[in-house]
């Protein structure tokens, strides 16, 4: 089952619409969605690693524009969708400590933990509540996603075939530890 899905994703990867599906994973990962876009990123560059570069920046911007999404839920719609975001997590009771941590560090938290497994749509909805300077939110965005994402393009451009090659034969071993890596982030967020 496990390599279906990898030969159907990296198909769609390889498609014509896999950026118009970058684009929608990486805006919805920032304000709602759980699923990160790595999970179509990698297997776009492994597909053809000479667009790495152009598949990490579209997954930045579209990235930073769901963050303001999540900032604006945030700002204007906490008591409405931003808490029922939180409550679908069950992120209640570390969201009251990280929105004043906010309220402090709000440029640094984003830089940090916007390149980790932690749910980005908690770092921007938590940004809105807080008030965060949007100016000072967008840039921490664009610096913190485009780490991440231009982290993953280079390590799949340099190391592409033999990463590869690894994942389709050990597809069980790297799928689990990137639901690991996923659940991780919630637990980290639940620790805070």
């Amino acid at each position: 089952m496990l390599q279906r899905l990898y030969q159907w994703t990296m198909e769609k990867a390889a498609s014509r619409h896999s950026r118009g599906w970058l684009a929608a994973v990486s805006f919805a990962e920032s304000s709602f969605f759980p699923i990160p876009p790595d999970l179509l990123m990698i297997p776009m560059i492994l597909a053809d690693r000479k667009r790495a570069w152009s598949i990490a920046a579209l997954a930045t911007v579209a990235s930073v524009v769901g963050g303001i999404a999540g900032y604006l839920i945030g700002f204007f719609l906490y008591e409405t969708i931003g808490r029922w975001v939180i409550d679908l997590y069950h992120l209640e009771g570390q969201f009251d400590t990280l929105r004043q941590t906010f309220v402090d560090y709000g440029a640094e938290i984003l830089i940090l933990k916007g390149m980790t497994p932690i749910p980005y749509k908690l770092l921007t909805i938590t940004a809105g509540v807080a008030h965060l300077n949007m100016g000072i939110f967008i840039g921490a965005s664009i610096i913190s996603r485009s780490m991440r994402f231009f982290l993953v393009a280079a390590l799949l451009y340099w190391c592409g075939e033999p990463i590869r090659a690894f994942i389709e034969k050990r597809l069980t071993l790297v799928t689990t530890v990137f639901a690991v890596l996923l659940v991780g982030g919630f637990l980290a967020v639940k620790l805070l």
